[in-house]
C-alpha cells in the first residue's frame, strides 16, 4: 500500500475538485464564527471527504470545525430501526470525536412538532456549510432547502463512492459500461489519506454560546439498551419496526464483520457467495456501508491485503461496480422511484402486457406479512423483517415476483419502495433503488417473451432448489 496522502497534499485537491458541488451561490462570511459540517449520510469520521474538506476550509480561513449531526421523526418511514443504528452509532461518535478534539454535536428531536431550527442557529453563525451529496433517502431534498435558507455558502461533498460520482458526467447504462472506466480511476481513488483534525480548536466559551440542546448519548448502550429503549419511547415514530439486534451499529461492529469476512468467506468468495444457506458466505455490511459508519474504500483496501487475487476481484465487482453504478444511476437519474427511469424496451413490454392474467395477487399487507403461497419468497421476507436484509440471490427473486404477484408494474414498485424503506437496514440507499429498478429490466437487456413481464427477464424461483441449498434456507427464515 502506498504512503498516505497528506490532507494538504494535490492529490486530495484533485479528488474533492470532482466531489464537490455548489448549494447555493451565497458568499462566504468571514465574520462567521467557525466552519460547520452537517453529516447527514456519511456518518463517520474517519475517510469521510465531507469532513476533510470541512477541516481544510476551516483552516485556510483560520476558523474552528462544528460537527453536528440530527435526527428528525418525520423522514420516510421513521422507526425504531433506522433511529436505533444512527443513535448507537452517534454514541460512538462522541465518544471517539472527544478523543480526537473535535467537536460534534448530536440533537434527537423527538416531536414531529419539535424544535426545528437547530441547523438553522447553526448555520447562521457559520462562515460556510458543508454536507455530504447524497442522491437518495431525502438527503438531497434536505439540503437544497437549507442552502436555501442559510445566509452562507452551502457546499455538499460525495463520500458515498470509492471514485468520485463526479468522473461521471451523465448516467451510465450497464456494469458492462462503467466497469472499464471504474477500473481505471480504482486504484488511484483508493490511496490512502492522512486525516488529522482541524488546526484550531473550539474554545470553551464559544462551545457554549452553541444554542443546541445536545443529547445525552452516555448511556446508550446496545448490549445494556434500556437507555437506547427510552430514547426510541419518546420518540415520534414508528414503534412496530424493532431494531435489529443481531447487527450491532457503529464502525467498531462494521470493521469486526470485515475482518472476519476477509479471514473467512472472501478466501473462496466465488463459490460461497451465491448460496443464501450461507450464512457467513457473503460480506452482509450493506447496513453499514450504507449509513456511511464504515468506507467502502476500507472494506475494499482490506480485502486486497488480505485475500486471494481472483476472489478479490469478483468481490470488488460486487462492492464496486454494481455500487458505483447505482449510485451513477440515483446522482444522473431523477425518476430513480418510478418507472420513468427504465429503458425505452422494457416499459414498453410491461405496458403490452399489463393486463395478463397473474399466477397470484397479493396487496402490500399479505407481502409484508409474508403471507403468499409460496415458502421460498416468504422465507426472504421474514428474513428482511428479522435481520434488516436479504441475502442478494434471495432478494432478485423477493423483487421479481412482487412484479408477477401484483396488479400493474406502478403497484409492485410502490409495494418493493415500502417493503425495502419500512424494513431494509440497507434501505433508502442507491444500491437498493437500483436493485428494485433492475427487477423492472433496468441496467438489462431484453430476454424471451413470457406472460405479464413480456422480455424483463424472468427468473424461476422454483428452479432455485436445483441451484443452491433453497430448502435449509427456508428452515432458516420459514414460518415461526
Amino acid at each position: 500500500m502506498p504512503a498516505p496522502h497528506p490532507l494538504d497534499s494535490p492529490f486530495v485537491a484533485d479528488q474533492l475538485a470532482l466531489r464537490l458541488v455548489a448549494l447555493n451561490d451565497v458568499r462566504l462570511q468571514p465574520e462567521g464564527d467557525y466552519v460547520l459540517y452537517w453529516m447527514q449520510a456519511t456518518q463517520r469520521l474517519d475517510e469521510n471527504w465531507a469532513l476533510r474538506h470541512a477541516t481544510l476550509e476551516a483552516d485556510r480561513l483560520a476558523k474552528p470545525l462544528v460537527i453536528y449531526q440530527g435526527l428528525n421523526p418525520h423522514y420516510e418511514h421513521a422507526n425504531d430501526r433506522i433511529h436505533a443504528f444512527v443513535i448507537v452509532n452517534a454514541a460512538e461518535l462522541a465518544r471517539r470525536a472527544e478523543a480526537l478534539g473535535l467537536t460534534y454535536l448530536f440533537h434527537l428531536r423527538e416531536r414531529i412538532a419539535g424544535d426545528n431550527r437547530v441547523l438553522d442557529r447553526l448555520a447562521a453563525r457559520a462562515a460556510l456549510v458543508v454536507t455530504d451529496a447524497y442522491p437518495t433517502a431525502g438527503v438531497a431534498e434536505r439540503s437544497a432547502r437549507v442552502a436555501a435558507r442559510v445566509r452562507c455558502r452551502m457546499v455538499a461533498v460525495d463520500g458515498h463512492g470509492v471514485v468520485p460520482v463526479g468522473a461521471f458526467t451523465k448516467e451510465e447504462y450497464a456494469a458492462r459500461t462503467i466497469r472499464p472506466k471504474l477500473a481505471r480511476l480504482r486504484d488511484l481513488a483508493l490511496e490512502p489519506v492522512a486525516d488529522r483534525p482541524p488546526r484550531h480548536a473550539v474554545s470553551p466559551s464559544l462551545r457554549a454560546s452553541l444554542d443546541v440542546d445536545v443529547t445525552d448519548l452516555s448511556r446508550v448502550d446496545w448490549h445494556e439498551h434500556a437507555a437506547l429503549d427510552a430514547l426510541l419511547a419518546r420518540c415520534e415514530i414508528d414503534h412496530a419496526v424493532p431494531p435489529v439486534r443481531s447487527v450491532v451499529p457503529g464502525a467498531t461492529a462494521a470493521r469486526a464483520r470485515l475482518h472476519a469476512f476477509c479471514d473467512g468467506a472472501l478466501q473462496d468468495y466465488e463459490a460461497r457467495r451465491g448460496d443464501p444457506a450461507d450464512d457467513e458466505g457473503s460480506s452482509r455490511l450493506s447496513p453499514w456501508l450504507h449509513f456511511g459508519q464504515l468506507s467502502a474504500a476500507e472494506v475494499a483496501r482490506a480485502a486486497r491485503e488480505r485475500g486471494p487475487a481472483a476472489q478479490v476481484e469478483k468481490f470488488l465487482d460486487e462492492l464496486l461496480t454494481w455500487r458505483e453504478l447505482s449510485l451513477n444511476f440515483c446522482t444522473r437519474n431523477p425518476h430513480f422511484r418510478t418507472l420513468d427511469a427504465l429503458p425505452a424496451w422494457a416499459r414498453e413490454s410491461l405496458d403490452r402486457h399489463a393486463g395478463d392474467p397473474r399466477e397470484a395477487l397479493y396487496d402490500l399487507e399479505a407481502f409484508e406479512r409474508a403471507a403468499t403461497h409460496h415458502p421460498l419468497w416468504n422465507a426472504a421476507q421474514r428474513e428482511l423483517l428479522a435481520r434488516g436484509t436479504i441475502h442478494n440471490v434471495m432478494r432478485m427473486y423477493w423483487g421479481k415476483y412482487v412484479l408477477l404477484w401484483s396488479r400493474t408494474a406502478e403497484e409492485a414498485m410502490r409495494i418493493l419502495h415500502v417493503l425495502n424503506n419500512r424494513w431494509a437496514l440497507d434501505g433508502r440507499d442507491p444500491s437498493s433503488h437500483a436493485g428494485i429498478q433492475w427487477c423492472f429490466g433496468k441496467f438489462d437487456r431484453p430476454w424471451a417473451r413470457r406472460p405479464v413481464l413480456g422480455t424483463v427477464r424472468y427468473l424461476s424461483i422454483d428452479l432455485t432448489y436445483r441451484k443452491f441449498d433453497a430448502r435449509g434456507y427456508e428452515r432458516r427464515w420459514g414460518a415461526p
